[in-house]
C-alpha cells in the first residue's frame, strides 16, 4: 500500500511538473483594456505592428475591452535591446525623439536586408574597409548607457519594423563626406540627419 501512495504521489508532482513547463513556454496573451490600440499594444511588448496583426487575424484596427490577443514571440533578447538603445543614445543625442525611432528603424531594416549582418549586433559591429559602421562603435560612445526616450525609441521602432520607407542608412550632412553615401535616395530627413536607402 505503502508502494502504490508513494507511485501516486510521484505520479502527481511529475504531473504538475510538466504541466507546470508547458503553462510556462505557453504563448504570453493580453486582455485587452478600453482605449489601447494595436499600435500601443505592439509598443509595449516590442513586437511588430504587421506581425501582431497577423498572429491575430486581424485586419482592421478593431478592438474590444476584454478581447485576448495572442502576443507573437519576440526574437530579440532583452541585451539586443539594451545595444541598441545605446546606439541611439550615442548616435542621435539631442535630436528629435522620431530621429531616434529612425535611427532604430535602420538598425533593424539593416537586419532584414540581404545586404547586411541579419542580427542586430553584427549590424552595429559591422565593420567594412577598416571602418565601423557606426562612429559610437569606434569612439567607444556606444558603451554608455542609454536614456529612457532610446529605450522607448527602440521599442516603437520595433512596434514599427516593416512599416517604414527601408531606410538603410543616416547621415548628417554637415560632417559626412562620403559622395558614395551622399548619393543614396534620400527616404526621409529628421533633425540633423538624413535617411536613405
Amino acid at each position: 500500500m505503502k508502494k502504490i501512495r508513494k507511485w501516486m504521489l510521484a505520479s502527481v508532482f511529475c504531473s504538475a511538473f510538466l504541466f507546470g513547463g508547458h503553462a510556462a513556454s505557453a504563448a504570453t496573451t493580453h486582455t485587452v483594456k478600453p482605449g489601447e490600440t494595436l499600435w500601443n499594444i505592439a509598443k509595449q511588448y516590442g513586437v511588430p505592428l504587421k506581425q501582431l496583426q497577423k498572429q491575430n487575424d486581424k485586419y482592421t484596427d478593431l478592438l474590444f475591452p476584454g478581447e485576448k490577443l495572442v502576443i507573437p514571440k519576440t526574437t530579440i533578447s532583452a541585451s539586443e535591446k539594451d545595444l541598441l538603445a545605446r546606439l541611439v543614445h550615442a548616435e542621435a543625442k539631442g535630436e528629435p525623439y522620431a530621429g531616434k525611432v529612425a535611427v532604430a528603424t535602420v538598425v533593424l531594416n539593416r537586419v532584414n536586408h540581404p545586404d547586411f549582418p541579419n542580427t542586430i549586433r553584427d549590424v552595429i559591429y559591422e565593420r567594412s574597409g577598416g571602418h565601423y559602421a557606426f562612429t559610437p562603435v569606434q569612439n567607444g560612445t556606444i558603451n554608455q548607457p542609454a536614456d529612457r526616450e532610446s529605450r522607448r525609441a527602440v521599442e516603437e521602432a520595433l512596434a514599427f519594423r516593416g512599416l517604414g520607407n527601408g531606410s538603410v542608412y543616416f547621415y548628417n550632412p554637415k560632417t559626412a563626406k562620403s559622395k558614395w553615401l551622399r548619393s543614396k535616395q534620400v527616404t526621409i530627413v529628421i533633425g540633423n540627419h538624413v535617411f536613405a536607402k
